[in-house]
């Protein structure tokens, strides 16, 4: 019986540690050749030296399990390093079948003491980051498609937040980052559609190095798979790759803790239109101001429970 992962080739950015590892070993798991990518600085907030370690230990990790795997150890923030970790897959393995985005950093902070370093370097790991490794997947699937003369397989799986989804006071630059990402899945899910390429995102919730201080209060059980562990969130990742999530695409889904909640886009609450030609300043306020006095004082445009579960925000003003 083959593997449903047999015979392709993936790229998983931040796959040292955490979630990134966790989903480089399911799909090896599954039957994927993986390039395992990891700029490997110590600090979560992308701070020490960069390290080949991390890389190396999964892609050592993966082979002593029998399967197939190499270390890059790239920038992906880095447009030059991003083209050269899609060429990696294409020398390696032949080609280039699934990129997992999951690299990141954390500078977290109120919005009115962040630091603009401290926003931009958020911004350019995560938001540019899957833009770069995006971008040159794309264009080697497009390439392919038109010299098969129709679609190919290609899969991207890339990492938001409920951060995203709930607000997270103490970290504007990550949340907008997570945001972002989604933006930028749904728009590469209809661009590559027709070249048989999909892209999906995931919210997952797990105990990482990034969560030390979100999951402080959760603690590990003594028996059985914690329900934060990341091993939660690599099957639903291994699936999103698989051929047989060829109808899914341009999806938001939040993982953890053995389930799987599948987003809608946002909806319309309530509509209001003009009487007159266009409105005034006073009949806004006669059909606004009602309609949000009904509401809690402080709710904002994301409840704080999604999808009827509690997201524990980081919200310590630093």
């Amino acid at each position: 019986m083959s593997l449903p992962l047999e015979g392709l080739s993936a790229v998983v950015t931040g796959a040292g540690r955490g979630l990134g590892r966790a989903e480089a070993l399911e799909l090896a798991r599954l039957g994927a050749s993986v390039v395992v990518n990891d700029y490997g600085q110590p600090g979560r907030d992308g701070s020490g030296a960069a390290s080949a370690a991390p890389a190396e230990d999964v892609a050592v990790e993966i082979r002593a399990a029998g399967g197939r795997a190499v270390a890059h150890t790239g920038d992906v923030a880095d447009f030059g390093q991003a083209r050269d970790l899609v060429e990696r897959a294409v020398t390696e393995f032949g080609g280039l079948d699934i990129l997992v985005n999951n690299a990141g950093i954390l500078r977290d902070r109120m919005v009115f003491s962040m630091a603009e370093d401290e926003w931009d370097s958020v911004i350019r790991v995560h938001l540019k980051g899957h833009f770069n490794t995006t971008r040159f997947a794309a264009a080697h699937w497009r390439a392919r498609s038109k010299a098969a003369g129709g679609p190919v397989y290609g899969r991207i799986v890339n990492t938001s937040s409920e951060a995203f989804l709930a607000g997270s006071a103490g970290q504007p630059n990550y949340a907008a980052a997570k945001g972002g990402i989604v933006g930028l899945t749904t728009s590469t899910a209809l661009a590559l559609a027709k070249y048989g390429v999909t892209a999906n995102a995931i919210c997952p919730r797990a105990r990482t190095r990034m969560t030390e201080d979100v999951f402080a209060g959760f603690e590990q059980p003594d028996e059985g798979l914690d329900p934060l562990a990341p091993e939660h969130v690599a099957p639903l990742v291994g699936y999103l790759a698989s051929p047989a999530a060829a109808r899914v695409n341009g999806q938001l889904l939040v993982v953890h803790g053995g389930m799987v909640a599948i987003a809608e886009r946002p909806c319309i609450q309530a509509r209001f239109d003009t009487k007159q030609d266009a409105f005034t300043y006073d009949e806004l306020d006669a059909l606004l101001t009602p309609h949000y006095a009904q509401r809690p004082t402080g709710e904002t445009f994301a409840a704080v429970e999604v999808l009827g579960l509690r997201h524990e925000q980081a919200s310590s003003e630093r």
